[in-house]
């Protein structure tokens, strides 16, 4: 389904020889330049190891040198979470406005869109883990920071919703920097909604597994991603409220230095577990087993 999202047309970064035409002999043509395909090597952002992409991509995006988990896009983590075949989207069109008229804002909405390929910070949707049926919202943080507008609530409550209706477990991928200010209080009224419709998912019984990946800040960590039956953490992954400066700012004091990070999040009663990208597929089907009713949910 999302095969030709990507597909965009091959860039390549010219490199000119080392010092070309120095030392030749008059007349002699220079050594011709060589092109490299952009995007071949990837540099971890926390240890600095340069390293193939496509190994990279083999080890889902966790530098093997520090165990540095790079952020994944909302497409890479349906492929990386679920099962092949059987995922059907919801909401595809479903696409933000400028309701509030707020100036520049159509204009970036298509940036982000061209940028990043997506149509919004989020897809939802129905598919398997390893043929156990859920319902996922997987926020992606290449579109607008993962900010949350309205349509980022309307569409991950309609998937809680049919989660409800369906009897079927539910989990969300979070990653955001917020609520979206360009449309003011219509992006905050999301919080209420989305925790509205996952308290009816709770009353009836179901499940709702929160898995927060960095960064998860602001109105989205105060909904949503912390209502979960279960929360989960990838590791070392950024997940509070409002920013460190402003905390420190506020209360005149020095902050730890893994202050808000999973670790320390879970040392503090904040989250369930921490769980290796590598290890995530598996422990979310074994919590899928575990809470599953033999014929259904």
């Amino acid at each position: 389904m999302f095969k030709d999202l990507f597909q965009k047309k091959r860039k390549y970064a010219t490199i000119p020889s080392d010092r070309a035409g120095r030392g030749s002999e008059p007349g002699e043509s220079e050594r011709p330049k060589r092109e490299i395909p952009e995007g071949l090597m990837n540099k971890c952002g926390k240890c600095g190891t340069i390293q193939y992409s496509k190994e990279l991509e083999k080890n889902l995006k966790v530098c093997p040198n520090c165990g540095y988990h790079m952020r994944l896009n909302a497409v890479e983590r349906i492929h990386m979470v679920l099962d092949e075949e059987g995922f059907e989207e919801f909401d595809s069109g479903m696409v933000s406005v400028d309701p509030l008229q707020f100036p520049g804002y159509g204009t970036k909405l298509e940036q982000q869109r061209m940028k990043s390929g997506l149509r919004e910070a989020v897809i939802t949707g129905q598919g398997t883990i390893d043929g156990l049926p859920v319902v996922v919202a997987v926020m992606s943080f290449d579109f607008f920071t993962g900010s949350m507008g309205s349509v980022v609530g309307e569409k991950i409550t309609r998937a809680i919703e049919v989660a409800t209706e369906k009897d079927l477990p539910l989990i969300i991928f979070s990653t955001s920097g917020g609520a979206r200010m360009q449309e003011s209080i219509l992006s905050l009224m999301q919080m209420a909604k989305t925790s509205a419709a996952l308290s009816r998912l709770n009353e009836k019984g179901g499940l709702y597994i929160s898995v927060i990946t960095d960064p998860t800040t602001g109105g989205v960590s105060a909904s949503f991603a912390t209502l979960g039956d279960i929360n989960i953490a990838e590791p070392g992954a950024v997940f509070g409220f409002a920013g460190r400066i402003v905390i420190e700012q506020t209360i005149r004091q020095k902050l730890p230095d893994d202050f808000q990070t999973a670790e320390f999040n879970l040392a503090h009663g904040q989250l369930d577990l921490v769980v290796h990208r590598k290890e995530l597929r598996p422990m979310l089907y074994k919590l899928l087993e575990m809470h599953s009713v033999k014929g259904g949910y």
